[in-house]
């Protein structure tokens, strides 16, 4: 037996289903719109922390005259015999936050030199950041160890915390380097964005993907992954994607405290890896330590 529907409730039924379009495309149009600050988080300036060690803030050379700036903290008199770490923040600090200046001082004393280059649009620099323009930004950084610094490609480590592991995992597919570690790194932003937004087709909406997954596998150098079960901000099951895609000699290590504060609620566990890391890579086994007292 057919039912006939009054006109006045088919009616409704399409003013709401248009509504509910409506609305839809504008959550979507929103989404898009924001972006930029939902990811990046950017426009912070410099904190008023800083090394405890000396450092030196510098002006890395680019080509395309950008204006970019990042911290070199040599390690000590005898810092020229030291290998280097290229540490690459994440989406929502600059390289003067607290938690990259606690890994800063940890990986001092393990003894190696840093360099830490600030993304545009942080730290007061001009420009929006775009997945492809933090690329070009830690390129530039790497580049002027290679070139200025003249530093030999096997005593380079890149390490990336957060977003900056995927920036990590993009420029080690692009360049020699003795290793790489990964803290928190995300396999896919996309696939975070589609868990936290699930009734959006989140790889349609996106501009920037961050897919660190498509990359990992092209990585020839030793790879450490630090990743936390209690991350809410990268999942770990991010991770653990991110890990099982890589090709090269790989050890993933599970770190307690979460996704900010694993490097002090878990030194131990955290530092333990990250020196043994660095001994089969670019650390002579009689290297001395650093006392950062």
């Amino acid at each position: 037996m057919k039912i006939a529907v009054p006109r006045s409730v088919r009616r409704l039924l399409l003013v709401l289903a248009a509504l509910v379009a409506v609305g839809y495309g504008a959550a979507a149009v929103w989404l898009m719109s924001q972006e930029t600050s939902l990811v990046f988080k950017a426009g912070r300036q410099l904190g008023p922390a800083r090394p405890k060690a000396p450092f030196e803030q510098v002006d890395l050379p680019r080509a395309d005259g950008l204006r970019q700036f990042a911290w070199v903290m040599p390690n000590g008199d005898d810092a020229i015999d030291r290998p280097w770490v290229l540490y690459l923040h994440g989406n929502a600090a600059t390289i003067s936050h607290r938690t990259n200046i606690v890994r800063y001082e940890q990986l001092r004393a393990l003894g190696v030199n840093l360099l830490a280059p600030e993304y545009r649009g942080y730290g007061g620099l001009d420009g929006t950041p775009t997945e492809q323009g933090l690329y070009a930004d830690a390129r530039v950084a790497y580049d002027y160890l290679r070139t200025t610094k003249q530093i030999p490609s096997d005593r380079i480590v890149l390490y990336g915390w957060s977003l900056g592991g995927a920036v990590a995992v993009h420029l080690a597919s692009e360049v020699r380097q003795a290793g790489v570690i990964l803290e928190g790194a995300p396999a896919s932003l996309v696939g975070i964005g589609q868990a936290q937004y699930p009734l959006f087709p989140i790889r349609l909406l996106m501009r920037n993907p961050f897919d660190a997954i498509l990359r990992v596998g092209q990585i020839t150098s030793p790879l450490l992954f630090l990743h936390s079960p209690e991350d809410t901000i990268v999942p770990f099951n991010q991770g653990r994607q991110l890990f099982e895609a890589a090709r090269a000699s790989k050890t993933f290590i599970e770190i307690r405290g979460g996704h900010v504060n694993s490097a002090e609620l878990d030194g131990r566990v955290f530092f333990g890896a990250v020196r043994k890391f660095l001994h089969a890579t670019v650390l002579a086994a009689d290297q001395p330590a650093v006392s950062l007292h």
